[in-house]
Parts: C-alpha cells; structure tokens; sequence
C-alpha cells in the first residue's frame, strides 16, 4: 500500500496528489539537486571557503518557495506582473532566500557572474534531474517549466539588487575610512608647510619646494575628496562645478608647475595663444589637465618633451597635451575615457598600479564644462589629448 509523500517543511503533512508534477519532483528530490548545485558552487574561485551549510541554506529555501510557488494559480496578470519585476521583493526587505543569499555572496567575495551562474546551475539542474526520471511527462509540462523559469527568474533578480545594495555600503564605508584617514596626515603637511611659509626665514631653493609640497598637499587632500563624492554617485553622474571667472595662463602654470615637483627628470614646454579666460571651476579644470599630463609623462618617450598648449579662438579655449610614445592602438582610442579602461599594449611601467580612471574623470570633468575631449594617436604624430571648451555654460 503506497503513500503520499511527505512535505519536507511539514514532514507530518503529504503533499496534495493535486500538486504541479514539477512541485513535487522538487519537493521529492530536494537532496540530489542541492547536492549537484553545491558541487558547482565549490568549483567556484570563492567556493572552497564556504561550508556545506551556507552553501546549502539559501538553495533550499528558494527551492522549497518556488514549489510553493508553483501550486498556486497564477493569472495572466500575475504573470505580466512577475515579468516587469512587479512582484520581486521591495528593497525595504530582507526576508527573502534570494535577497539574503544575494547579500552573503557580496561578503563572500563571490563575483556578480559567480552568484548568477549559481542560479543558472540551479536551474540547469532542476531540469535536467527532472527529464533524466520522466522524459516524456516533463517535456509536455510546459507551463510548470515555464513558471520554474520564471520564478528562478525572479531569483536572479533580487538576489543582483540585494547584492548591489551590499556592495555600495561597503564601497561608501571604505571612502569614509579612506576620506577620515587620510585627511589627517594630509592637514599636518599643509599645516606644517604653510607655518614654515608664514615663519620666514626660507631661503631658496628651500621655500620653492616648501611652497610646492604645500600646494600638492592641498590638491591631494581635493582629491581624497573628488574620489568620494565621485565614487559615491557611481561615477555616472555630472560632476558638480563652482563657476567663476579664471585665467586660463595661470591655470596651466599652477599645472606645469606641480607636474614639475612631482617629475622632475620630466620637460614640459608651454605654449599658448589668444584669449585664454572663462566661466569654470579652476580646481577641476587643474585636475583634469595635471591627468593629462600627468597620463603623458607616465606613457611618453623618456627624453622627449611634453607640449601643453592653450588657445582661445572666439567662444572657446582649447588645451591640449601632446607626449611622443607609443601610441594608443585605434580600437581602444573610442573606449579611453571609459570608467576602469586601460589600454593594453603600452608598455609604461606605471600601467600596473593605476586603475583607469583618471582619464575619465578628464571626461567627466569637461563634460560637466559643456565641453569635450578627444585623442589622436598614431606612431608618427605621437599622441595628443585635447579638451575643447566653451567660456561661458
């Protein structure tokens, strides 16, 4: 004499015979598809480091609500609901199997792709455990497939928010930390420098280099700033700026002056031209042509001289930055001032210990000027960095 078989969340209640074939496969075959989905799980770079009970846990539980999930009716609208993401877990919650599992894998250190392939190992191996028992019974339960589908689906999508929503926290506390830390000894070399400025007494060469410790101690503790609010917008949004009216000849000396004081073994020429006066933000335009410069002197032939000119022709200033060097191969020069992009194949020692962004800030920067800037490259002509922008917004 057979017996219905047994819920796992309830061991003392069986299951309706009326249940989905695929809501009850699940139910019933629980251990053998966790236990395939941890083998992959454990194959993962992050994997090893996990035990069987975090690996497992969060699995289960989706499971278990996706066969719950299955034996409910489910109207056509519940069904547009559920594929515009109407019916995944609000933010405010953090109760779901899939939020939770998502927010874990962040402090894991699992990867946004390691996490979804788990879910795509899951799926796969529901499946195909499922046509392996009942082949011809399971390709004609479309619609149960089709809802499983849809409910890992759902899956997928809460668990990359929560995991998100994690990773943001932990970037903006590290930018706290970061901000707070370095602030601190930034402060004691600008207050150091400035009294021994104000004290006299300095004579040359000593006060010019006091002076210029002075001034890029200052323009780091600007970027410590920078970099916090710009990471804090995700680094997608127009960067704020503060107008007033600059002197476009002084800009590019304070540039080339701190340039030298960083790279003294480095020739930057000068020349400039016209009307070089507008409506900008001085402090931002400084840091986006000492990263151009910067970017030129790192990536240039040693030897040969940087050229920085500035014109101004009507309504617009155009600086460029040209450095002799390898050049920028072409298929990269459109993805350059992307976030995070490094140009593979130029051969300057300092490509390893920069992460890509400071020509995109450079963009961004000028973006928010109402301007732009491009790049020309090639062996013969070298390589050229322009910004081109309008005096006034």
């Amino acid at each position: 004499m057979s017996t219905a078989p047994l819920d796992p969340r309830h061991p003392a209640a069986p299951l309706p015979s009326e249940a989905p074939r695929l809501s009850r496969f699940i139910r019933e075959n629980i251990e053998p598809i966790l236990a395939e989905w941890e083998s992959f799980a454990r194959s993962l770079p992050e994997g090893g480091a996990m035990n069987v009970a975090a690996l497992r846990d969060h699995a289960k539980e989706m499971l278990l609500v996706i066969a719950d999930d299955l034996q409910r009716p489910q109207s056509d609208s519940a069904q547009h609901e559920k594929a515009r993401g109407e019916r995944d877990a609000g933010d405010a919650r953090d109760t779901t199997a899939a939020q939770k599992h998502g927010a874990g894998r962040a402090g894991s250190g699992f990867t946004i792709g390691q996490m979804v392939a788990e879910f795509r190992a899951l799926r796969a191996s529901v499946t195909r455990l499922w046509l392996a028992e009942d082949a011809g019974g399971a390709r004609t339960d479309l619609t149960d497939l089709i809802r499983f589908n849809e409910a890992i689906d759902q899956a997928i999508a809460e668990s990359v928010s929560r995991y998100s929503q994690a990773v943001a926290r932990t970037q903006e506390r590290f930018l706290a930390i970061l901000s707070h830390d370095l602030r601190s000894p930034l402060g004691a070399i600008i207050m150091a420098t400035r009294f021994m400025l104000d004290a006299g007494g300095l004579e040359e060469p000593n006060r010019t280099l006091v002076t210029r410790a002075s001034s890029s101690a200052r323009r780091m503790n600007q970027m410590v700033l920078d970099l916090v609010e710009f990471t804090r917008t995700r680094l997608d949004d127009a960067i704020p700026v503060v107008r007033s009216q600059v002197d476009g000849v002084r800009l590019v000396h304070d540039v080339v002056v701190e340039i030298a004081a960083a790279y003294p073994d480095s020739v930057v020429q000068v020349e400039t031209g016209g009307d070089l006066s507008g409506q900008w933000d001085a402090d931002r335009l400084i840091q986006a042509l000492t990263n151009l410069v910067a970017n030129a002197v790192q990536h240039g032939e040693h030897g040969k001289p940087i050229r920085v000119s500035a014109r101004g022709v009507g309504d617009e200033v155009t600086l460029s930055v040209h450095n002799e060097g390898p050049p920028i191969p072409v298929a990269q020069q459109k993805a350059i001032f992307q976030e995070g992009h490094q140009v593979v194949g130029r051969t300057a020692a300092a490509d390893r210990r920069h992460q890509g962004l400071g020509l995109y800030i450079v963009e961004r920067i000028v973006a928010s000027h109402g301007g732009n800037v491009s790049v020309r490259s090639s062996a013969e002509e070298g390589t050229t960095f322009t910004i081109c922008l309008p005096r006034k917004p």
